[in-house]
């Protein structure tokens, strides 16, 4: 039973959906994919934004708050008669700064709060003392960023400077503790009620990372507390985005980070990941509805032009080729709706033809040359009765009745020596001309083994090792050898895989002769046969067939059988080897009546009379 295939059409929805399925799948990937890196790059971008809008407020105030203080000292000195050190150290606490120099028109520091400092040279203190000398000339005022100072580079000032009408100017500088203490109301003003979004915010911490502000007010606190960052933020450049969970109102969320540096001051942003991806996940679901219903209207339109325009023709030209290989080769294809289907129709109708025409020919030639190969095949068996006339101790007798031209059984008798006949019977597998070819070269192996003067077991241990070289095609032979010796009756025999003879006896009865077979020939390498011996009486015949004869078949799927064939027999158990063959073959086909010939009929008795004494 074939296996059932599936319609083109069932195969095409299959396959248009698994890659419309699969394209929807990664253009969803892609989307998803490009919108998270937009939405990333959007909230970088908007973290980046705050940053500096944070760092440049802080920075503002700082600058303002020093340079008012630093104007008011310069103030004050302007009204001074003389400026000294004791005088500046004086105005520290009142103005809560740091450090307070007067520098004189030659940029050398002399008075100071710090007497370490009094009489460095600014101009050669590096460039962050140098950049104030820019107030000994048309800048009426300068203000630098919190940094290491010129004099050491291990301390670190945020200075304002402010030139005096006396000549020279005034420096005021600010340590971070100063500064910060100083600021700290204008900075949580700055960051208090400036929201990331909706929810981020904002915090800013010293250089240890305590917090100075944020909008929960935790004050002094390790910022990690707060946050629950598990990030060394020192080890994180500025301004690059990182992730970290963090609490936000007494919720552990996963969230956007991003902090910088100014002023001492270190501000860090944060951002919730779900708020920052709210838009994303909307648009996602708006395109992902979309991309439904446009992949699924592409899909019904891609699957319905194509069984209308390629499905439909090719079950039209289907069912033309339907006819055609049930044998109604004067069916014409006839689908003309596109150019590639009216080639096609035109192509398959010339085939067509031309396969009519080599049929034709080819049955012709056929016919000749099975009807050669025919006259060959029985020129090569003995077809001369009685073949000895002069030998008087037997008489024998065979035929055989191709179902086909060429059949694959074959029989065979001729005398080894003076004294002893061999005979055979065997069905090669298979039936016409490689049958033919097959049992032409087992015959021609088996009497050549035999002529040499083999045993009869001898004779098919051989032909079996030469058969099953280069048997490819997979074919066997099943045979039964006999040699008559016709002085003393005895019969030497040996059987691959044959239908056992029936021997006729001394009381006229036939009887299957028993003894085991062997392999077939050709079947298998390495196969070893067995010698068996009975010995005639004369009277007593044997009998051979092909299996064509026992497995005959009438209209009613009946087989002929054996015991039909062994009573034939008995009736006739006194008839010549001829009489015997001619009868057996009238019964068969009185038995299978109508119905076809299906395998070959092949059949041989030989009598044995005996000698004179």
């Amino acid at each position: 039973m074939s296996k059932k295939m599936k319609k083109i059409s069932a195969s095409f929805q299959q396959w248009l959906l698994l890659i419309v399925g699969i394209a929807f799948i990664v253009t969803l990937v892609f989307l998803g994919q490009y919108q998270t890196k937009l939405f990333t790059n959007s909230a970088n971008n908007l973290l980046k934004l705050y940053i500096k809008d944070v760092c440049h407020d802080i920075y503002s105030v700082s600058n303002k708050n020093l340079l008012t203080l630093t104007k008011a000292v310069a103030t004050e000195v302007n009204n001074a008669d003389l400026i000294t050190s004791e005088q500046l150290t004086s105005m520290l606490e009142k103005y809560d700064v740091t450090e307070i120099n007067y520098i004189a028109t030659n940029s050398i520091i002399q008075a100071s709060s710090n007497a370490d400092f009094i009489g460095f040279d600014m101009g050669k203190g590096g460039v962050q003392s140098s950049e104030f000398l820019a107030l000994l000339g048309a800048i009426t005022e300068y203000i630098q960023p919190f940094q290491p100072i010129g004099y050491d580079p291990q301390i670190y000032r945020k200075y304002a400077g402010v030139s005096l009408a006396k000549g020279g100017f005034i420096q005021v500088g600010y340590n971070e503790e100063d500064y910060h203490r100083a600021l700290k109301i204008a900075i949580n003003e700055v960051v208090k009620n400036r929201h990331v979004g909706k929810s981020g915010f904002l915090i800013v911490t010293d250089s240890e990372w305590r917090i100075v502000s944020d909008r929960y007010n935790n004050k002094n606190q390790p910022v990690t507390i707060v946050t629950a960052m598990t990030k060394d933020l020192n080890t994180i450049d500025k301004e690059d985005m990182f992730e970290e969970g963090i609490y936000i109102d007494g919720t552990l969320q996963r969230c956007f980070c991003m902090h910088n540096e100014i002023e001492g001051y270190k501000v860090i942003a944060v951002y919730p990941y779900s708020e920052a991806m709210v838009s994303r996940n909307v648009s996602l679901k708006v395109m992902t509805v979309m991309q439904i219903l446009i992949f699924g209207l592409l899909f019904v339109m891609i699957f319905r032009l194509v069984r209308q325009l390629v499905v439909k023709n090719i079950h039209q030209v289907n069912r033309a080729l339907s006819a055609i290989t049930e044998g109604k080769l004067e069916t014409v294809v006839d689908v003309r709706s596109h150019e590639e289907f009216d080639a096609l129709s035109n192509d398959i109708n010339a085939t067509v033809y031309t396969l009519k025409r080599y049929i034709k020919e080819a049955e012709e030639r056929i016919d000749a040359e099975l009807a050669f190969a025919k006259a060959i095949q029985h020129a090569a068996l003995p077809s001369v009765f009685p073949p000895y006339p002069e030998r008087k101790e037997f008489e024998i007798f065979a035929s055989m009745h191709t179902a086909k031209e060429v059949g694959g059984d074959f029989y065979d008798f001729y005398f080894v020596d003076d004294e002893n006949l061999a005979f055979l019977m065997a069905d090669v597998s298979g039936k016409g001309i490689p049958a033919a070819m097959f049992m032409m070269t087992a015959k021609t192996f088996i009497k050549s083994f035999a002529e040499s003067g083999l045993s009869v077991e001898q004779v098919f241990t051989h032909a079996n090792a030469k058969l099953c070289e280069g048997n490819d095609a997979g074919m066997f032979v099943t045979a039964w050898l006999g040699i008559l010796n016709t002085k003393t009756g005895q019969v030497q025999f040996a059987n691959a895989g044959h239908n056992p003879p029936l021997v006729r006896h001394a009381d006229g009865t036939y009887e299957y002769l028993k003894s085991r077979a062997g392999f077939v020939l050709a079947g298998m390498e390495g196969v070893r046969y067995r010698k068996n011996e009975l010995t005639l009486a004369p009277g007593d015949a044997i009998y051979l067939y092909t299996d064509g004869v026992t497995e005959a078949t009438n209209l009613n799927e009946e087989l002929y059988g054996e015991e039909r064939l062994q009573k034939v027999l008995d009736i006739y158990k006194d008839a010549t080897p001829e009489t015997i063959c001619a009868e057996v073959k009238k019964d068969v086909d009185k038995f299978v009546g109508e119905a076809p010939q299906f395998d070959d009929i092949t059949m041989l008795a030989i009598r044995y009379e005996g000698t004179e004494n």
